[in-house]
């Protein structure tokens, strides 16, 4: 496996959890039950991680000159 992938998967789900929890600690007091607001974590996770790999890996690339 070469490197850059490796690099690239910690990029992009680091960041697809930073915007998990940030979608947790934004529902810390509303009328969401549990269920819902870690259905929704899920959810902006997966998202989060379909929208960032296309868009990181090439950059990862790009930046380490492969």
């Amino acid at each position: 496996m070469k490197k850059f992938n490796v690099v690239s998967a910690i990029i992009y789900l680091g960041t697809a959890v930073i915007f998990s929890g940030i979608f947790l600690l934004g529902t810390i007091g509303s009328y969401f039950t549990a269920v819902d607001r870690i259905g929704g974590a899920i959810w902006v996770f997966i998202l989060s991680t379909i929208i960032l790999m296309p868009v990181v890996i090439p950059a990862v690339k790009k930046r380490m000159n492969i």
